[in-house]
């Protein structure tokens, strides 16, 4: 299965129906709960991963109720959850709300929730008045009381009726930013992403759902991760206010050694952007959740790597020890750019990792795969321990991810707010050879200068191969920022990767002005490459 197919199914994990008691007790809240209350906190979960870990993964398939395989679109999307059997619905005094969400389409990996009080957790069961079926020609009263759930959401009380995170899919979530918009997703684990071979997509098959205080803003969910390769106990604690932080703490059993393990793993869409217009069939002249990756390394160091839907699948590892954050991030907000008023993608949320320990040496990578529309995900950043992963041990990872417009963390340096990329050379003269033009835009730290400095900028470059001219760099009084430009000359005919970085110095001054800008540039095959000289040269 490839990703595409991966998106379109949301699961690839099998496992059978867990056997479950028929046995419903009533409870005094909106939903019927299933089985007995057993003790819980995130102490047994780790041990119940752990012996999970043990054990043979099941190799059995699910086999969803037959009116529910193949539901169409039309169908699922007629199925709601109603608002009065939400999970902590009964108590005027919560500020938090979860409703379930329905199995069926793409959603056929059952999971169980539980619901957590006072320590004691108890399954929720399928309840067919839970649901209104519209127009879908479901009868859930058909449905079996073990069905399960495909996943949750959580609602707050500033909106009652939109979502401000979800849980659905494998082990996707995602949250909103202040702008009440959904965007890009986070995961809870990337197993082999981007790598030559199938990747692995670990589930979220329970989840318990505690109850949050009287007039908290904040939740704790926790969750287990199933998959062939790996089990895991994880801990989300979700606070609601600006935009949604969740503090994670994961605890990872591998059953076999893991080529690429991904840590923290963000999902996002880059269609098409200033830099990178290959795609620029659409009417708008931006489509992307997500314009950038944003490292702040254990060094001290900023980083800015801007997206790209490449000709063919990109990896790039950026080595760092103890890293202080990272994220996918949409600096562009400015609407005129994107010219969406169905989706905004100028109000998607960007997604920074902050992690609450040092993660030792390892790399932030990044996957960029090509995509021909919006709907498919082709982004992928997480960090990739350096350590082997061996069966047997085990793997404690602690972080906060804050879903905002802008990241909480960010450089006193003047940041990158553009790149943008055309064919070289100098305008009105007859092109000898072909060239590629990069323009990288700063803003903020030091920039705009006073008017009586006396001082000369100069860009910094670095290229892995090629030849760099017709460099510069000026005040570009528009975003009282600094423009920087310069031509890439291809070394031969070929298609090799050519990475590229740059930075801002004063003349004589090796200190950085701006972050670190990285790109990596795939030139065209030598018989694409036009020169588009007028005629009248």
């Amino acid at each position: 299965m490839n990703r595409r197919d991966f998106l379109k199914a949301a699961s690839v994990m099998s496992g059978a129906f867990l056997p479950l008691s028929s046995v419903f007790a009533i409870t005094d809240g909106p939903t019927k709960s299933i089985g007995p209350e057993k003790s819980f906190d995130y102490a047994w979960l780790k041990g119940l991963a752990r012996h999970l870990s043990q054990q043979d993964p099941s190799t059995s398939e699910d086999i969803l109720p037959e009116q529910l395989q193949d539901m169409s679109w039309e169908d699922y999307q007629a199925i709601s959850f109603k608002s009065d059997h939400a999970l902590w619905a009964d108590n005027e005094q919560s500020n938090l709300r979860a409703q379930l969400f329905h199995l069926g389409l793409y959603f056929k990996k059952p999971v169980r929730i539980y619901d957590i009080v006072e320590g004691q957790a108890q399954e929720i069961a399928y309840d067919p008045t839970m649901f209104d079926y519209g127009k879908s020609d479901i009868e859930g009263d058909a449905l079996p009381e073990n069905l399960g759930f495909a996943g949750f959401r959580i609602h707050h009380k500033s909106d009652w009726t939109r979502d401000v995170a979800s849980f659905l899919g494998a082990s996707y979530f995602r949250a909103v930013s202040k702008s009440m918009q959904y965007g890009m997703s986070a995961r809870g684990l990337a197993i082999d992403s981007g790598m030559m071979k199938p990747e692995e997509f670990p589930n979220f098959t329970r989840f318990w759902l505690e109850r949050p205080d009287d007039g908290q803003d904040m939740v704790t969910v926790y969750a287990l991760l199933e998959s062939p390769s790996v089990t895991g106990a994880y801990r989300f604690v979700i606070t609601a206010g600006n935009g949604v932080v969740m503090d994670v703490d994961a605890a990872l059993y591998p059953r076999k050694s893991i080529e690429r393990l991904g840590i923290a793993p963000l999902t996002s869409m880059y269609m098409v952007g200033e830099n990178d217009r290959q795609a620029g069939w659409d009417w708008r002249p931006e489509i992307h959740d997500s314009d950038g990756l944003s490292m702040h390394t254990g060094k001290d160091e900023w980083l800015w790597r801007p997206l790209a839907n490449p000709p063919r699948l990109r990896f790039n590892a950026y080595q760092d020890k103890n890293p202080k954050g990272f994220g996918l991030i949409q600096r562009d907000r400015n609407f005129d750019h994107y010219q969406d008023d169905g989706v905004f993608y100028d109000q998607r949320p960007s997604v920074w990792i902050e992690p609450k320990s040092d993660w030792g040496a390892g790399a932030i990578q990044l996957v960029e795969i090509p995509t021909l529309d919006e709907t498919f995900d082709n982004i992928v950043a997480f960090w990739n321990p350096e350590k082997p992963v061996e069966p047997g041990s085990e793997l404690l990872y602690g972080y906060r991810i804050y879903w905002r417009e802008r990241p909480p963390a960010e450089t006193q340096l003047a940041r990158c707010v553009a790149t943008r990329t055309g064919i070289g050379g100098v305008v009105g003269q007859v092109r000898e050879y072909f060239s590629w033009r990069f323009v990288i835009d700063f803003k903020g730290g030091p920039f705009p200068f006073n008017a009586d400095q006396e001082v000369e900028v100069v860009p910094n470059i670095k290229n892995s191969a090629g030849r760099i001219e017709i460099t510069s760099a000026r005040p570009l009084h528009a975003i009282q920022g600094y423009r920087a430009m310069f031509d890439v000359v291809p070394p031969d005919e070929g298609t090799d990767h050519i990475n590229l970085s740059l930075y801002l110095t004063l003349k004589g001054d090796d200190k950085p002005l701006t972050e670190t800008w990285m790109y990596q540039w795939t030139p065209p095959p030598g018989d694409e490459r036009e020169l588009r000289n007028p005629g009248h040269l």
